[in-house]
């Protein structure tokens, strides 16, 4: 087989060696793992805000915004696909230009499909929060902020889409500094809106879901306007004939797309379900559970840059069809990203009270109990580092692959049969409580980890590679 003559203008040369791949790596995660942790702060803004409306406002917003996150960060997924066939595409050399633009404007319809179901679920979310139990007075405040959220659904969605292209291309910068607007849109937009300063009107916690819709606005139009102004990514003219409907091209976005989006709801799902486990056995385990988590996924967000990269530099050498910048790229991903957690992993095992204070008081005799706790899921957290950055790390390198169906079936079964079913066993029928759900997260990930690594150890056997040039 003849290789396809490259293009000055679409042409990726693979890495020449092991230092050139990393540079290469780095380049794309370390901006993605930075807009990663912004975008957490952008979600971190509102609390601040609305922590200050009262007890009931800041319950009827984080019920609201776990609904409308979970459902967004779904959304992601399905439409993520976009990344490793944009990559596959630049890396193939053939037509790139014409091949992306159908790529991301089917993406593009993608999102607000997706986007239009997503925020019909949104209309449901009171009938929801009412039939889990909820306060009527907190699941009517949530389902009135859930109806003005969610237009915001469409615009993130979109604002993704064009993320992912913007990356893929190499422009993982311009992500940072988008988010890093929008966390500044965000926080004026709540100083204004919720409280009524500088003239605005005083809208309260509602006013709070508006500086949401308005800063997914403003990320929508900054990427439209970096993509207009860049020269390299103008000339791909992603938003032209963007009426055109491409079925091949849509249906391979979902075929990849819709595993991606499953597996996501399947780690979030089981998170989400072991915080409803640490809520009956107590609320200072509960307590303890959401502040060591929420160290636990702050770091988490720099393997989470890291295997957005592979899934890129994986899909380069997917579509090239060169075998050994595949296996390259997966390797220089996966000890970028294991490395870092090894560090992380090390910090929470030492140094855990220090790492606590961060979020609270340690020395407060009223979080005693709640500390205590936290520092004993750290360290198990500290355990469980390791496998999250592999899991993620494989995951995106087998994204790279367009490889999405089977590890959304592994993800189900490790999170689900052999995670959550070890956190109930261990947390209500053996004296480990907290420790014992805890331990149900570490198997999980773990069980995940070492399926994914086995499939990508047997990726040629499984016939996941493309014929080599």
């Amino acid at each position: 087989m003849i290789a396809p003559q490259p293009s000055p203008h679409n042409f990726v040369p693979p890495a020449r060696d092991w230092r050139d791949e990393m540079r290469a790596t780095l380049a794309l995660a370390l901006p993605l793992a930075g807009a990663n942790l912004l975008q957490m702060m952008v979600y971190s803004i509102d609390v601040v805000f609305v922590a200050r409306l009262g007890q009931t406002a800041l319950s009827a917003s984080s019920l609201a915004v776990s609904v409308f996150g979970l459902l967004l960060w779904t959304l992601s997924g399905l439409v993520g696909a976009a990344s490793p066939l944009i990559a596959a595409e630049l890396g193939a050399r053939r037509h790139a230009v014409r091949e992306v633009r159908r790529t991301v404007r089917m993406a593009l319809w993608l999102a607000v499909i997706a986007g239009a179901g997503g925020m019909g679920l949104c209309l449901l979310g009171e009938r929801l929060m009412l039939a889990t139990g909820q306060d009527p007075v907190v699941a009517g405040l949530a389902g009135d902020f859930l109806t003005l959220l969610m237009w915001a659904m469409i615009p993130s969605a979109l604002a993704t889409v064009l993320r992912n292209f913007v990356s893929t291309l190499g422009r993982a910068g311009i992500a940072t500094g988008i988010t890093f607007l929008a966390l500044l849109v965000n926080a004026l937009g709540n100083y204004m809106l919720v409280f009524g300063n500088w003239g605005a009107p005083e809208l309260g916690l509602m006013g709070s879901a508006l500086s949401s819709i308005i800063t997914s606005v403003a990320m929508l139009v900054a990427y439209v306007a970096m993509i207009f102004a860049d020269r390299g990514l103008r000339r791909y003219a992603v938003l032209g004939y963007v009426w055109r409907i491409d079925m091949v091209r849509l249906r391979a976005l979902v075929r990849i797309g819709l595993p991606i989006a499953l597996t996501i709801l399947a780690e979030a799902g089981l998170f989400s379900g072991a915080a409803f486990l640490m809520g009956r056995l107590g609320p200072a385990e509960l307590a303890g559970h959401t502040v060591a988590l929420q160290v636990a996924a702050l770091a988490f967000q720099v393997p989470f840059g890291v295997a957005q990269a592979a899934t890129i530099r994986v899909g380069l050498g997917y579509g090239a069809q060169n075998h050994a910048w595949i296996a390259l790229a997966a390797r220089t991903s996966f000890l970028l990203g294991i490395g870092f957690m090894v560090l992380t992993a090390g910090a929470m095992w030492l140094f855990p009270r220090a790492i606590l204070s961060i979020y609270v008081d340690v020395d407060a005799a009223r979080n005693a109990t709640m500390v205590a706790f936290a520092v004993q899921y750290l360290a198990i957290a500290a355990a469980f580092q390791l496998f999250d950055g592999a899991q993620a790390v494989l995951q995106g390198s087998l994204r790279g692959l367009q490889d999405t169906r089977m590890p959304m079936v592994i993800a189900i079964f490790g999170y689900w049969a052999a995670g959550f079913g070890a956190a109930i066993w261990l947390g209500f029928f053996t004296p480990w409580r907290g420790l014992g759900v805890w331990a149900g997260l570490l198997i999980g990930l773990a069980v995940v980890s070492a399926l994914l690594g086995w499939r990508w150890a047997m990726r040629g056997r499984l016939g996941l590679l493309p014929a080599a040039v």
